[in-house]
């Protein structure tokens, strides 16, 4: 199997085949050399390859680690992709026409000779400490967050100091002196993620959404190939995951910088694992190349200040800033999930304005938003604004809960660990899958249902897990991740193994999750369908609904581990309520049924008005003869709390008419100043009552129903907040003039009388007031936010969210903090010496959102972070990165 990889002398050969054969698109050079002599080989790609340090760029450096073969095995590949493609490609062309792509297939010589020849696991470079032990691993040997080791035999021994080693000092020297470099791929095994660089100050950066998105973009080319979806993962704070890489290093110097984790070993079968890894990343370097001007000087700047105008149940209006002068177009995306690539199938825009309003939306939805400017001329693309989160308001007739499970009710059992599985709930991550330590783990969650209504219809439900960690799932294409519903009732002891081994599923969710589609980072979803919902419903009335989470349960051949890592949202390897597993549902209450007989009937002839009779047609001169309902609302609950779901008017004939021709009747909703005939027939014509009734129809039928639409609804209840009376006219209409023909309707004493049928729900139609007196402080390094809390009895709690570039509009445009009745919180996560916006949301029990108040945090400066480090939860972690 090794032997079909390319060694370092062979890579060198064919780059130097390559530049001799393409020399106007391929130039090689050494940036440096090891220390045991081999050069440091760097090859430039570009169309006209003598201009290449004038263009923009993308820089690709592989196996940095040893044993990490997949950097130096694509870069060979994406080279010869280059050579046979460059001439008749479009998009490789423009690629290679606007930027240039400098390639180190290895920056580890010395390591990955030693891998290949000697011990395949070696990962750091062949230094002699001088002690015995040799190597340093130069992903922890650059300048940003370095941190010296003492122990020479580690495997991620950083060196006597940054950059104490030549490849290391190589690549920093080539960077600096090429200010031209804009984005920066380094590429790992294994994982199959994006890890993209961050600043470890706790907060977003204005870089994050360009970051994310570069990946999602990638992962969308990969996933064309392969169906793979890689994850996206920047790392939670506090925690600093890595100390000297390579990563943070260029985004020091404001490069976008990622790593790619690719396969799931460092070095499997070549004929079908690695061919794949190769074959689903060419496009991804491509794509990334291509984006290399957009992060340049020759690129419009993003657009600013890119927030939310207004939100409805439907619909949501955002803005932005830009330079009038400046001749661009803006490019709009939009997605349901996060980190999700903006493409042709997520362009919902392309403007000039600086407003846009969506439209069609589904209500109690999050939607993400991302723009970025186009030039008009050469179509040169800005970097993205960050990402705007929306929740659209629900529909009049919903509610909605986020239910998160306490820490005594999630948490993973193994099949290994008896009484001690009590240990892992509440401040231990979800392991689950299989591995020889540990045996089966599953994982356990539980929602307490007890505050739902018994009496809902639930209209959809959505079960989301955070993965958080896919290091250890090492078999590609192996296993399925699964949650099932299980019955609650039967289950004892949730810390039981054999419990939880043994249950008999009531449901399992959807799709199962294969394991080419673990995206550590990205939130898992599981929407429930009809039947699900029917579960959950079920559930409620015993208050408890308990899932199981399951992965394979038998390793293949030679494999040690297939486990998947989920973050539960507490302890100190959690990450709060922001990655917390959680269950949101939207419902609506069962209705209840009013029937309103009317207050008036009359008959409006040209010349009189008769009472308490009600009919409809032509008089003996063709004139109109119309039909008046009253109904008085007044029997219904309080306006501002009563929500009307369905409303119909029923309605009984006596006759029919004797002509053969098409006479139909209609029924309208109508206001009158007058009950007389001028005043009916100038009416102020509100909306038609359903479909027209034809005679042919009255005919075969004496009972008749008109189903009131979403916007007479609406007039209902305005009317019932007015404390008006809802008037209604039935009036025949034909073809050609008719006379004397009319139809008598049943009206008042008789049970076949008119009526008018309305089912409702209560429930607040206003928001509250927003909180008020909002201040912030600092105590022991952390910012503290407090606020007084309206003064209503429909108060319930608040939301509190972070956002570092404009102050929050919707309750998740942002990181949420907290969530509850009390009148002041501390940001655990933040850094107090970066500005920031805070809104706080006063909610109630729909919950409907109040308008947000708002704060901005100023910088301070001095304030001493807390930085928690990386710790492996247990010896079965590997090292990453």
């Amino acid at each position: 199997m090794k032997k079909q990889y390319a060694s370092y002398q062979q890579t060198i050969a064919f780059l130097e085949q390559s530049m001799a054969a393409h020399p106007q698109l391929i130039r090689l050079r050494s940036i440096g050399e090891t220390w045991e002599g081999r050069p440091i080989v760097l090859v430039s790609i570009s169309l006209d390859v003598e201009y290449a340090d004038h263009k923009p760029a993308l820089l690709y450096t592989g196996t940095i680690h040893a044993r990490e073969w997949i950097g130096n095995e694509l870069a060979i590949q994406f080279i010869q992709y280059v050579i046979s493609n460059y001439r008749f490609n479009p998009k490789l062309k423009q690629a290679l026409t606007r930027n240039t792509l400098y390639m180190v297939p290895c920056l580890n010589p010395d390591g990955f000779e030693y891998s290949r020849q000697h011990f395949s696991f070696w990962r750091k470079n062949r230094r002699n400490n001088n002690d015995g032990s040799y190597g340093v691993d130069l992903n922890r040997n650059f300048s940003v967050k370095f941190r010296q080791n003492q122990d020479t035999s580690s495997n991620i021994y950083s060196g006597p100091y940054a950059f104490s080693e030549p490849e290391t000092r190589a690549i920093r020297n080539f960077v600096l002196e090429h200010k031209n470099i804009t984005v920066a791929l380094d590429y790992h095994s294994q994982g199959n993620v994006f890890f993209p660089a961050h600043k470890f100050n706790h907060e977003n950066e204005i870089e994050g959404t360009d970051l994310n998105l570069l990946c999602a973009n990638m992962n969308r080319e990969i996933s064309k190939v392969t169906g793979r979806k890689y994850g996206i993962h920047r790392g939670k704070p506090p925690a600093n995951l890595i100390h000297g890489s390579g990563r943070e290093y260029y985004y020091s110097l404001g490069i976008l910088a990622t790593v790619v984790e690719v396969g799931t070993r460092n070095i499997p079968d070549y004929l079908i694992n690695m061919s794949q890894s190769v074959d689903e990343n060419i496009p991804a370097v491509l794509y990334a190349l291509s984006e290399a001007i957009s992060y340049s000087a020759l690129a419009p700047k993003r657009p600013e200040q890119f927030t939310l105008v207004n939100i409805e149940q439907t619909s949501v209006t955002l803005s932005w800033q830009y330079d009038d002068n400046v001749e661009v177009n803006f490019e709009i995306y939009r997605s349901q999930q996060l980190k999700s690539a903006c493409c042709d199938e997520t362009l919902v825009a392309i403007t000039r304005s600086t407003e846009f309003t969506d439209v069609q939306l589904k209500s109690g939805q999050n939607y993400y938003y991302n723009i970025r400017a186009v030039d008009r001329v050469n179509q040169i693309k800005s970097p993205f604004s960050p990402e705007l989160k929306v929740k659209t308001h629900l529909a009049d007739d919903e509610f909605s809960r986020a239910l998160f499970p306490a820490s005594t009710d999630i948490g993973y059992v193994n099949q290994y660990a008896g009484e001690n599985n009590k240990e892992h709930f509440g401040h231990n991550s979800l392991f689950v899958g299989v591995n020889k330590r540990r045996g089966i783990c599953y994982g356990v969650i539980a929602f307490d249902l007890s505050n739902l209504p018994q009496e809902i219809s639930i209209r959809s439900a959505c079960f989301s897990l955070y993965p958080m960690n896919r290091v250890n799932a090492k078999v590609e294409n192996f296993g399925e991740w699964t949650v099932s519903l299980l019955d609650a009732s039967e289950i004892t002891d949730i810390t039981s193994f054999e419990q939880i081994h043994q249950a008999t599923p009531l449901q399992t969710l959807g799709q199962a999750i294969a394991s080419d589609q673990l995206t550590q980072g990205i939130w898992s979803e599981w929407d429930f369908n009809i039947a699900e919902r029917r579960l959950l419903k079920s559930a409620i009335a015993s208050s408890k609904l308990l899932m199981r989470i399951e992965g394979p349960r038998k390793l293949p051949l030679g494999a040690d581990s297939q486990m998947m890592q989920f973050d539960i949202g507490y302890g100190k390897f959690g990450a709060g309520i922001h990655y917390r597993p959680n269950l949101q549902l939207i419902y609506s209450k069962k209705p209840q049924q009013m029937t309103v007989l009317p207050s008036a009937l009359n008959s409006i002839y040209p010349n009189e008005i008769v009472e308490h009779q009600l009919r409809s047609g032509f008089d003996t001169e063709g004139n109109i003869i119309y039909g008046q309902m009253a109904f008085m609302l007044n029997q219904l609950a309080d306006a501002d709390k009563t929500v009307i779901t369905e409303a119909y008017l029923v309605m009984q004939n006596k006759s029919a008419l004797n002509t053969s021709r098409d006479t139909r009747f209609t029924i309208e909703l109508a206001e009158l100043k007058d009950i007389d005939y001028q005043s009916v027939k100038q009416r102020d014509k509100k909306e038609f009552i359903g479909y027209e009734v034809s005679n042919l129809q009255l005919k075969e039928k004496n009972i008749h129903h008109f189903i009131f639409d979403s916007y007479c609804r609406q007039h209902l209840e305005q009317l019932h907040r007015q404390n008006k009376p809802c008037y209604l006219i039935i009036r025949a209409t034909a073809a050609s003039t008719e006379q004397n023909d009319y139809i008598d309707w049943y009206c008042e004493g008789s049970k076949q009388c008119p009526q008018l049928v309305i089912h409702y729900i209560e429930r607040r139609k206003s928001s509250l007031a927003s909180p008020t007196e909002l201040a912030c402080t600092v105590e022991n390094g952390m910012i503290k936010l407090s606020w007084k809390n309206p003064d209503d009895a429909g108060f319930v709690g608040n939301f509190v969210v972070r956002n570092r570039f404009h102050p929050p509009k919707s309750p998740i445009d942002g990181v949420k903090l907290y969530g509850g009745p009390d009148n002041y919180t501390y940001d655990n996560f933040a850094n107090a010496n970066i500005a920031k916006y805070y809104s706080v949301f006063s909610y109630d029990d729909v919950p409907n959102y109040s308008k947000p108040a708002s704060l901005y945090y100023e910088a301070r400066q001095g304030i001493t972070i807390v930085e928690q480090e990386y710790e492996p939860q247990d010896e079965d972690d590997e090292i990453s990165d």
